[in-house]
C-alpha cells in the first residue's frame, strides 16, 4: 500500500504469518536500488517467524513512480532519516508494537545507523550488512586495492583506465562508471559464496514496472551522489554521529567487499559503545548479498534479536 511518509505517498509492503511476530524493516540500498520486487525470493520462509516490510524510499521504486522527479530536493540524509522515523513509527501503531527491528544492506546500513542513533526508543536492534563507514574514504581504499589487484595481474587494460582518471576525490559523475567496471570485474573474481536469490516476483515483473525501478535507480545515483560526485551520500562520516547506542548493533561484512572495506567496518565497530554488540566477517562474499550471509542474518534473527522482541 502506499502510505503518506513525508509528506508523500511512499510504498510498503507487510508481509507474515502471525501479527504476533517481531517486526523487520528492511532498509534497501542504492539509494534506489528497492529490495520489493525480489524479496520474496530472497527472503522466502523468514515470514514464518518475522512480520517483513519492505519499503521503497523517496525516490525509489514505486514511490518514485509516484512522485516522479518532483522531489529531487528533498532527497538529503536528514529527510531521509525522518522518511525512516515515520515509516517505524507507522509500522509500531498498525502492528500494534513498541518496537521493531531494522535490517539495512550499503546504503542502507547508513540509514541504519542514523535511525538507530535518532531514535533507540523506535528499535529491538539494528543488523548492518555491507556497512559503509565514510564514503569518500572507503572510495579511496577501493581504489587502491582494485589497482593493486590489476597491477598483481598484469592487466594492461585495467592499469592504464584506472590510472588515467587518477585517484579520488573525483569530481566528474562521468568518473564512476570507469572506475565502477574494473571494481565489479575484480569483485566477480573474489566473490566464491552463491548469489542471493533476486528473482523478480510477479507483481513486478512488468515492462513497466523494470523501467521504473530503473528510472528511479538513475533518479536517486544522480541526485544523491551529484553530477561532481559531492552529493549528500559523498559526505557521509558515521564516526561523526557519535559512538554511543542504546540498541544492539550487529554488522555483518562480506571479507571480499570491495565497496564497503571490511577493515573500516570493523574498526567503525571497535568504536562503538552498545549494550550488545557482533561482528561477523563472511567469507567468499563481497559487497553483493550472498546465501551465507542471508542465511547468517536470519540466525542472527532468530537466535539474538528474535528473544530480545518477545521478552518485552
Amino acid at each position: 500500500m502506499f502510505v503518506k511518509i513525508g509528506g508523500i505517498k511512499q510504498w510498503i509492503t507487510i508481509k507474515g504469518e502471525d501479527r504476533n511476530n517481531p517486526i523487520v524493516l528492511f532498509l534497501h540500498g542504492g539509494p534506489g536500488d528497492a529490495l520489493s520486487p525480489s524479496a520474496d525470493a530472497m527472503f522466502s520462509g523468514w515470514d514464518k517467524h518475522f512480520t517483513l516490510v519492505q519499503w521503497d524510499q523517496r525516490g525509489a521504486g514505486r514511490t518514485y513512480g509516484k512522485t516522479g522527479p518532483s522531489i529531487a530536493s528533498t532527497l538529503t540524509i536528514d529527510r531521509m532519516v525522518r522518511d525512516g522515523v515515520e515509516v517505524s513509527e507507522f509500522l509500531t501503531h498498525e502492528l500494534h508494537k513498541k518496537k521493531i527491528i531494522i535490517v539495512g544492506g550499503s546504503w542502507g546500513s547508513i540509514l541504519g545507523i542514523y535511525l538507530a542513533h535518532t531514535r533507540p526508543d523506535l528499535f529491538y536492534a539494528y543488523i548492518g550488512t555491507a556497512q559503509i563507514v565514510n564514503w569518500q574514504k572507503g572510495l579511496s581504499a577501493s581504489y587502491s586495492r582494485v589497482l593493486e589487484m590489476a597491477r598483481a595481474s598484469g592487466d594492461k587494460q585495467a592499469i592504464t583506465a584506472l590510472t588515467t582518471i587518477g585517484p579520488p576525490p573525483w569530481n566528474s559523475i562521468s568518473k564512476w562508471p570507469m572506475y565502477h567496471k574494473w571494481e565489479q570485474t575484480y569483485q566477480a573474481k573474489l566473490v566464491t559464496a552463491p548469489a542471493a536469490p533476486t528473482t523478480i516476483s510477479a507483481e513486478y515483473a512488468s515492462a513497466q514496472e523494470r523501467a521504473q525501478y530503473a528510472a528511479a535507480d538513475d533518479f536517486d545515483f544522480e541526485h544523491f551522489w551529484g553530477l561532481t560526485l559531492s552529493g549528500p551520500l559523498t559526505r557521509v562520516d558515521l564516526p561523526a554521529l557519535g559512538t554511543e547506542f542504546e540498541v544492539p548493533i550487529f554488522i555483518i561484512q562480506g571479507q571480499e567487499d570491495l565497496t564497503a572495506v571490511p577493515e573500516f567496518a570493523k574498526a567503525y565497530f571497535d568504536s562503538l559503545k552498545a549494550p550488545r554488540k557482533q561482528f561477523y566477517s563472511v567469507p567468499g562474499t563481497g559487497h553483493a548479498p550472498t546465501v551465507p550471509e542471508l542465511n547468517l542474518v536470519l540466525k542472527i534473527l532468530t537466535d539474538e534479536v528474535r528473544p530480545l522482541a518477545l521478552e518485552r
